[in-house]
């Protein structure tokens, strides 16, 4: 894929997770340009194994971060803790039957914490502080241990979906 294709086709959706990191339109702007510019300077490193958008989101929030910690502005547990557009949330691909059982398959196997975790977070509905707390460990544990899970979970329907063709 030619960068102008990726350009014209995830610039809305760089732009939207931008705005919504920095609650301002020409900042998410000058944020979501930041990214295709640090994007087009990587793009031979991208090897395709992973969705360009998790790729651009993660370049946006890095720009976001360089911005924040340049302009010496404060950032909230808020921010740290935003998600990734539900296009590619893992959360909301549980509610189609087929998927949600080849999770729960891949899910029966996993190693704790990380099955725990994801458990709790996706179908029991708790907090990142609850998490926490029932392990004995801080709010942030919890968060990275559950990205951690999405991260194993999501290479492997990945890999279902390839062999699938």
């Amino acid at each position: 894929m030619l960068f102008e294709e990726i350009y014209r086709r995830y610039f809305r959706d760089v732009y939207r997770f931008a705005r919504g990191l920095t609650q301002d339109e020409a900042l998410a702007e000058e944020i979501t340009q930041e990214t295709f510019f640090k994007a087009l300077k990587a793009v031979d490193k991208f090897d395709g194994s992973k969705d360009i958008r998790a790729w651009l989101f993660t370049i946006a929030r890095n720009a976001w971060y360089s911005y924040c910690r340049a302009h010496k502005r404060v950032i909230s547990a808020e921010d740290l803790s935003q998600e990734l557009p539900d296009s590619v949330r893992i959360e909301d691909k549980v509610e189609d039957g087929e998927t949600a059982f080849a999770i729960h398959q891949f899910l029966h196997g996993m190693a704790e914490p990380y099955k725990e975790v994801f458990t709790l977070r996706v179908f029991g509905e708790l907090p990142y502080e609850k998490i926490g707390r029932l392990f004995g460990k801080s709010a942030n544990w919890a968060r990275v241990t559950f990205y951690r899970a999405k991260v194993q979970i999501t290479e492997h329907m990945e890999a279902i979906n390839r062999e699938r063709g």
